[in-house]
């Protein structure tokens, strides 16, 4: 049972993504325009997320291997497992807080109304 702490883990960095992609496209109106700026934030903070949440994947999947692996052999590694799981957990949580700090600033901005009218 303690053997399956990775693959939950590595569930909970496909979450991220989701929450970031709800708050791309709850943002979205298509009565409104779109402009490129705000496009290329969400662009980027879909990136954030996703690069980090890979690079944190990768990393659960290589300790999370070679732990338990281990705790086959030594049951005292479980702690010092969760330990360094948690630490590549918080990568993908990191690109999360980036991603949503990203989204928040396209809120402010929008297209003068001269540019709207021409």
């Amino acid at each position: 049972m303690k053997s399956l702490i990775p693959v939950v883990m590595s569930g909970i960095i496909a979450v991220y993504g989701l929450v970031v992609s709800v708050l791309i496209t709850g943002s979205l109106d298509p009565a409104q325009p779109y402009p490129l700026f705000t496009g290329f934030v969400h662009l980027g903070a879909g990136l954030a997320c996703g690069m980090t949440g890979m690079a944190a994947g990768y990393a659960i999947g290589h300790v999370g291997d070679a732990c338990v692996r281990a705790y086959l052999h030594e049951s005292k590694v479980f702690v010092t497992m969760v330990l360094i799981l948690i630490f590549a957990e918080v990568l993908g949580l990191y690109g999360l807080i980036v991603a949503i700090i990203m989204h928040s600033s396209t809120s402010t901005i929008g297209c003068p109304a001269e540019l709207l009218a021409s």
